[in-house]
């Protein structure tokens, strides 16, 4: 089997900013396996915040054996953007070599839209006030936080936005301390979860401060060997395929998750049609769906996913699965 990486760019409609910084452009490693009667495709987003680059994510995918299988993948690669792009490639090579589609494949029902996520970007109270208005059709939108600065954003959010449903994502930064003070007014400003509200390694303190709302687990949450340490201290889990290493480890911990009392978010890096294509199964029944990253380029894959009132759609077998 003969296995490719190649790193491509997809410029984003406008600039999107977190408080970790900016970007213009999505950075995405497209993986393709062949084995001669079918070829399949993957995408994986590396990210710098688990040490993470191109280069050293593609030399990994170049030092796999040219007869990996999904189920070697899993102890030769760990969980993280090689292991993703690479699995997710081999689920689609193995459903076009059995002509089936991927779902069939794992087992499972047959995907339907899910409402995702649309979320906005760090910037000023006004520009987000406006930016808010200008997706307040959304039933859905999502606030990133995590900055001295954040009430007056979720405010200008909320005026914005009288009557869409809102989630906020502090990206670990906030303290214990920040969080508590804040909490009231995220009940009070109708929000209805906070996402990692502080940072890995450093969020004991949730397990002995009131939660007032669903606490969801990003950073601290990467596969089934991470949920012993969330329990008390999370609600949910979100689930993203970059972090668990593909779709295979998100199915699992999905239902290791459900089992273990949590509630599912699935969620994405800014990346193409092509990474939300897998994250859709993973998605199918979840409490929060975050697969917008599609809606934030100005420019997608050929045969991309289709968004509209019911949110996003399966995947068509030219794209993926």
């Amino acid at each position: 089997m003969q296995i490719d990486v190649t790193t491509e760019r997809f410029r984003l409609a406008e600039t999107f900013t977190i408080a970790r910084g900016s970007r213009t452009e999505a950075e995405v490693l497209t993986v393709t396996v062949t084995d001669g009667s079918a070829r399949g495709c993957g995408e994986c987003v590396p990210y710098a915040r688990y040490d993470e680059t191109l280069d050293s994510v593609a030399a990994l995918v170049a030092g796999l054996p040219g007869d990996v299988t999904r189920e070697r993948l899993q102890g030769l690669l760990p969980a993280g953007a090689a292991r993703n792009a690479v699995d997710c490639a081999l689920w689609d090579m193995e459903a076009k070599r059995a002509g089936i589609r991927v779902w069939q494949l794992a087992g499972l029902p047959p995907p339907v839209p899910q409402i995702t996520a649309f979320t906005l970007s760090l910037d000023t109270p006004e520009r987000m006030r406006a930016a808010a208005a200008r997706h307040a059709h959304r039933p859905l939108l999502k606030i990133k936080l995590g900055t001295p600065e954040d009430m007056p954003r979720l405010e200008a959010v909320r005026a914005g936005a009288p009557d869409a449903r809102l989630i906020v994502d502090a990206n670990e930064g906030w303290s214990a301390e920040i969080y508590a003070d804040l909490a009231p007014h995220l009940l009070r400003l109708g929000v209805a979860m906070v996402e990692q509200p502080l940072p890995a390694g450093a969020d004991g303190m949730l397990a002995e401060i009131a939660r007032p709302l669903p606490v969801c687990a990003d950073e601290s949450c990467h596969d089934r060997a991470s949920l012993p340490a969330l329990r008390g201290k999370y609600d949910m889990v979100n689930i993203k395929l970059d972090k668990t290493g593909g779709l295979t480890e998100a199915l699992a911990l999905r239902d290791a998750a459900r089992e273990a009392g949590f509630e599912i978010m699935v969620g994405c890096m800014v990346g193409t049609s092509l990474a939300m294509a897998p994250a859709m199964l993973a998605a199918q029944g979840a409490a929060v769906v975050d697969l917008d990253g599609p809606l934030l380029l100005a420019e997608d894959r050929a045969a991309p996913l289709h968004y509209d009132a019911q949110g996003v759609h399966p995947p068509d077998a030219a794209l993926w699965g």
